[in-house]
């Protein structure tokens, strides 16, 4: 099991969850994949989306709905500061993820967290694991709760 899997398991186990994540026969690096593998509907995956706080220099995550993309400018406001594009260094710096299997949860470093509200339409939503090839399903509610995300519109 690789390091960002077992970050991720420990979070969820930590957490009082009893989710084991599922290895995918094929890649789930876009929302597409990963909706096809899970057999749901491409906008209950949740989509990891970096960007770089221009003040804080801190990366800030928005767990957007498979199917929306993310508005810079709504992402900016309701993080109350400027957005730039977060590089790999950033993302694995701050998180320990490499792009294309970065998870909501399991971060090396605590990150500011918003929820799409289209999302929490499902019962539940699939979302990575901390590599291409691992998911697990979750409730809205409890990764809401456990990302410590707000809920607000970022989303074009």
């Amino acid at each position: 099991m690789s390091k960002s899997l077992k970050r991720v398991v420990g979070a969820l186990r930590d957490a009082g969850l009893d989710i084991t994540p599922l290895e995918m026969d094929a890649d789930t690096r876009t929302a597409q994949q990963a909706a096809d593998v899970a057999g749901c509907h491409v906008d209950q995956i949740g989509k990891s989306v970096i960007f770089a706080g221009q003040d804080s220099e801190k990366a800030v995550l928005f767990i957007t709905a498979g199917g929306n993309q993310v508005d810079p400018v709504k992402a900016a406001a309701l993080a109350g500061e400027p957005l730039g594009k977060a590089d790999a260094a950033l993302i694995r710096a701050q998180t320990g993820f490499a792009i294309g299997g970065v998870s909501p949860v399991g971060h090396l470093n605590p990150i500011r967290a918003f929820l799409d509200p289209r999302l929490q339409d499902f019962a539940t939503i699939w979302v990575a694991a901390g590599t291409p090839r691992h998911i697990f399903e979750i409730a809205p509610d409890q990764l809401l709760a456990l990302c410590s995300a707000t809920v607000g519109e970022f989303t074009t």
